[in-house]
């Protein structure tokens, strides 16, 4: 197998950048695309780059034309990855003829000619804007609005609230207030919805009807079959339907999944993800299990799989009006490995992420789900390595860019794979039908 590896920012990503990605790709069978990182941009004096490392990662992503994407961090870095991945050629544009023949001494060189007159800003003028409503409560709606003003291609056209006494705020940012739902969807080409769970189903399948592109909070829904039904309906009718959890487009977490499979900690025994936080409860609250079940469950199914043997669900439930469960616990036993969840909504824990390996392990601390540090441990402590990459916006702008390329593209090419979608959904329908252990909290 011929390997060629290619490097560079891909800022703006342009049918420039495209062509020569292609290109690359034709002179081998497996393409390794290095991505520079901001600080090294800044380090080689690219202090115009103007989107950030995940969104420019997601535009190789999305291209299909990588089969690998690594980060580039440091000088000399390439002739380390070169070694490291027996790679055969190192390809990049002809404006660097002349500059990187010193790797000759490790594989071939080509230099590829570029795609004359192609220009970022032009492009960009041309490209018009996906009109996004907002339907939904609470804060995450609120960072939703505040962060897609940093993500070019999306633009916030309307927005029903389903609570009253937060439509002040976006009345004060001169946002249009839909009066219905079905208004909203007549303003927009897509919508991003975060209510209550039970009317993820309905909201996502009245939208996908319409024509309307669907970004919703996870889990999508509440049943299994109501998933694959919804996905049905997107692919036939052209749309993206994308599923919401910001950890997955966050650096930190894609570059912690990458040196775990790249078993930089060794073969992986066991994952203990906790999740929790005080809330109040009434009629808008989502349960423990819906409001962190998703993301406690990501990193299990990204990395095990979803096919584990058995699952074993302890729930402590509120003796009210609402009978939420105020803590959760499933625990996940693998052909060889086990895996856990702490999730609370009515109790307050440490927020961490321990992936057990046999060489070492991977600490990632509270918040892990927000995190933009991460560190690789080891027998010993002066082996211990530590990771650092900014998080803007908590993951959120990085997510609206993949959901607006994935739109331009017309591609479902999204961080969470299908089946892990629906393992969530079928996790969420145990939990509805009662098939946990529970234990009545007065």
């Amino acid at each position: 197998m011929k390997k060629v590896i290619t490097y560079g920012t891909y800022d703006l990503f342009h049918y420039g950048h495209q062509r020569l990605l292609e290109r690359a790709k034709e002179l081998g069978d497996y393409l390794i695309v290095g991505v520079t990182a901001d600080d090294f941009d800044k380090q080689r004096g690219k202090i115009n780059v103007k989107q950030s490392l995940m969104e420019r990662i997601e535009s190789v992503r999305t291209t299909g034309l990588a089969d690998e994407i690594i980060i580039e961090e440091y000088e000399g870095q390439k002739i380390d990855d070169i070694k490291r991945m027996d790679v055969d050629i190192f390809t990049v544009g002809s404006d660097w003829v002349g500059h990187f023949d010193y790797l000759r001494e490790y594989c071939d060189v080509i230099y590829l000619e570029r795609t004359e007159g192609i220009s970022s800003s032009d492009l960009r003028s041309k490209k018009r804007n996906v009109k996004l409503g907002l339907v939904g409560y609470g804060s995450v709606l609120k960072k939703f609005f505040d962060e897609s003003k940093h993500v070019n291609g999306i633009e916030i056209s309307s927005i029903y609230v389903e609570k009253d006494d937060e439509k002040k705020f976006y009345k004060n940012n001169n946002l249009i207030l839909s009066d219905s739902y079905e208004t909203l969807l007549n303003n927009c080409d897509a919508v991003f919805i975060v209510s209550h769970i039970k009317k993820h189903y309905s909201q996502i399948k009245r939208a996908l009807n319409q024509g309307k592109h669907v970004l919703c909070e996870s889990p999508l829904t509440l049943n299994e079959q109501e998933f694959i039904e919804l996905k049905n309906l997107a692919n036939k009718n052209n749309l993206i339907l994308m599923e919401s959890i910001k950890t997955a487009y966050s650096t930190a977490y894609n570059r912690l999944l990458l040196l775990i499979k790249g078993r930089n900690i060794g073969d992986i025994y066991s994952i203990d993800v906790t999740c929790t936080s005080l809330r109040e409860h009434d009629e808008y609250s989502r349960n423990s299990i819906g409001s962190w079940g998703p993301i406690a469950l990501l990193p299990i199914f990204q990395i095990f799989g979803v096919d584990y043997n058995n699952k074993t669900i302890n729930s402590l439930v509120s003796d009210d009006d609402f009978h939420y469960d105020l803590f959760t616990k499933i625990d996940f036993q693998y052909k060889n490995s086990v895996a856990s969840i702490k999730v609370g909504n009515g109790v307050k824990s440490e927020g961490e992420l321990i992936i057990s390996g046999t060489k070492g392990y991977a600490y990632v601390p509270s918040p892990w789900w927000k995190t933009d540090y991460f560190e690789l441990r080891f027998e010993k402590l002066e082996d211990t390595k530590k990771y650092f990459y900014q998080l803007d916006g908590e993951g959120i702008r990085y997510e609206l860019v993949a959901f607006a390329k994935a739109i331009e593209l017309g591609k479902d090419n999204t961080l969470i794979e299908y089946n892990i979608s629906r393992a969530i959904c079928k996790i969420m329908e145990d939990f509805e039908n009662d098939n946990f252990n529970r234990i009545i909290r007065y």
